[in-house]
């Protein structure tokens, strides 16, 4: 047979019936013959996975290997940015998710059949913006945080890795997506003990100042599906309820879930009164949980039993100062420090990370909530509670200080030096009813200086009020009542616990609170206290929280330098040179470590 006569034959349809029992092997042949040819394709060619950031799934390869997969929890819409909440394979690395990662915002429209009622429709384009933070969180869950979306962008943010394609018909697949507001949202949870839950809620409206009545809140757990249900939720009543925070017992299945190292999520629904419908029940959107036992990466167990003297306190943008303050308190005795970290953005996470690895026992947990800084300190007392007898609350500009005789009588202590902070609690920690010591503080002022002090605010600044303004407080943690009421500058106690003013002639707290222009007007970005107006507000603008004299906008006033002046105080200056400063180069233990 010749080569064209060959070439017909092949051309030519079959002469015999087809045998249709043969069909389904045939079929299965060549399906199983393409998979493999495409299969060899994908190991020649490297075709990359398309990210959707619309979906609430996020994942990626690179040369480390495979990310584990990633989901979008919750969202919640802060007043500066939005925060997005993720749920992650416990052993994923920080650096793999931080590093490339965009916040996608696709535009609204009115849908034209909806046109009236305010339904969210198609988008016909999108906004890219990086990434403000990413942050692990609990262990389980991960924070991502998106800048707020400009006008007429939605605030159901999704996520992508850099360059990747934001496909037209995304927008389709997340348009059920849910963002919560701020001012409504059950924001944190904490299991307390064996028996009760915390919850840290937004939207309660309570009194700053006192208990309420816990009787309008029920506490809701969801459990998860079982084989009989597709969401078990059981509820307790509410014992407590103040400021933020409802505290409700535990249910025995909770218990019992809590004890196999689950989580549960948990929320408040509140009974409200509503004109011509009586009480309704309002469950109150969440993203709170509670875990079953303790967290490795935040806590630290002391071998010999608990801390005597511990610090807690919340910071935003301190990178730069709080170096000298953890050293200088660490000298006196502070044991172990709880740092709380309310969306900073100055590489403070590494400067606490050098502390710690200097064997300083500091911790950072990170706080994304705003104006919230009673809920955090009532929150930080919870987490230190199994690691410390005592907590000492204050900012980054506050600095124990032991002053010297000044008049007769005065109840100074002699020679003090290293460890006499600890030394002055554990005194008094064989007192049955002390429960906190109030230390009072003195505001100083910029002290003719125009640039911040290189040697640190101990020793630049050195010209003070004359009165003193307020006090901070050390507390012992097993006197704390059950609401965890507190004012930031102390605590509710129980009955039977009272607090100890501490004399002023013992010890002194020198606030470093009008510092130099360029530091303070920090201040007016916002303030970190729930129940005080931010200085860009028109309100209580002679309020004892406010610097006087100063209005609505962070514009430096005149001789700003010599202001807050009328008393020159050296005393803490001469006692860091005289007890902490290199014999040899005179530099400070937190200048020396800055220069290697």
């Amino acid at each position: 047979m010749d080569t064209r006569k060959r070439k017909r034959v092949l051309k030519s349809p079959p002469s015999v019936p087809l045998n249709t029992n043969h069909l389904p092997v045939r079929s299965l042949l060549i399906c199983f013959s393409f998979f493999l040819f495409l299969l060899f394709l994908s190991h020649l060619f490297h075709i990359p996975k398309r990210n959707v950031p619309g979906l609430p799934v996020l994942s990626d390869s690179s040369s480390r290997g495979k990310l584990p997969e990633l989901r979008i929890k919750n969202r919640v819409l802060l007043p500066d940015s939005v925060l997005v909440i993720l749920t992650v394979d416990r052993e994923v690395q920080h650096r793999h998710l931080s590093e490339g990662m965009d916040c996608i915002y696709h535009q609204l429209m009115l849908n034209g059949s909806n046109r009236g009622k305010g339904v969210e429709g198609m988008r016909d384009k999108v906004d890219v913006h990086p990434v403000l933070s990413v942050d692990e969180y609990d262990g389980y869950r991960w924070l991502v945080r998106c800048p707020e979306p400009v006008a007429n962008y939605s605030a159901v943010v999704g996520l992508r890795q850099h360059q990747h394609h934001v496909a037209e018909d995304d927008w389709q697949k997340e348009r059920n997506g849910t963002v919560h507001k701020w001012d409504m949202v059950t924001y944190e949870a904490v299991r307390d003990g064996e028996e009760s839950a915390v919850l840290f809620v937004k939207g309660l409206n309570l009194r700053p100042d006192r208990e309420s009545d816990p009787s309008r809140f029920i506490c809701h757990f969801e459990l998860g599906s079982t084989k009989k249900s597709e969401n078990v939720v059981l509820t307790s009543k509410a014992i407590t309820a103040a400021q933020e925070i409802v505290r409700c017992p535990l249910p025995e299945r909770v218990k019992q879930k809590l004890g196999k190292m689950e989580r549960v999520e948990v929320t408040i629904g509140m009974a409200s009164r509503v004109r011509g419908r009586g009480h309704l029940h309002q469950l109150i959107p969440s993203v709170g949980n509670i875990y079953g036992g303790t967290k490795s990466n935040e806590t630290k167990i002391n071998k010999i039993g608990k801390y005597e003297l511990c610090a807690c306190t919340m910071v935003w943008n301190q990178a730069s100062t709080i170096r000298e303050w953890i050293m200088y308190h660490a000298w006196l005795g502070v044991q172990r420090w709880f740092i709380y970290d309310n969306n900073s953005d100055d590489h403070l996470k590494d400067v606490i990370v050098e502390l710690d690895e200097e064997n300083y026992n500091v911790t950072r947990h990170v706080w994304p909530w705003i104006k919230s800084q009673e809920a955090g300190f009532s929150h930080c007392a919870l987490k230190a509670r199994d690691e410390c007898s005592w907590v000492v609350f204050f900012d980054v500009d506050e600095f124990f200080y032991f002053p010297p005789p000044r008049h007769q009588g005065d109840r100074a202590i002699a020679n003090p030096g290293q460890n006499t902070l600890h030394e002055l609690v554990g005194n008094l920690s064989s007192s049955a009813t002390i429960g906190e010591m109030r230390t009072t503080c003195y505001s100083f002022g910029p002290s003719g200086l125009s640039s911040v002090p290189v040697q640190g605010v101990t020793l630049g600044y050195t010209c003070r009020l004359q009165s003193p303004e307020r006090h901070k407080s050390i507390v012992r943690l097993r006197a704390l009542d059950d609401t965890l009421l507190n004012s930031v500058h102390h605590f509710r106690l129980r009955k039977g616990f009272t607090y100890l003013n501490l004399p002023q002639g013992t010890i002194l707290i020198n606030h470093y609170k009008y510092q130099v222009w360029e530091n303070f007007k920090a201040k007016f970005y916002r303030r970190v206290s729930t129940y005080v107006a931010d200085w860009q507000e028109n309100q209580n603008e002679g309020s004892r929280d406010r610097a006087p004299g100063l209005g609505t906008e962070a514009i430096e006033p005149p001789n700003w330098r010599l202001k807050f002046c009328e008393v020159w105080d050296t005393g803490l200056r001469d006692f860091v040179l005289a007890n902490l400063a290199d014999p040899t180069t005179g530099l400070l233990p937190w200048q020396s470590l800055a220069r290697q």
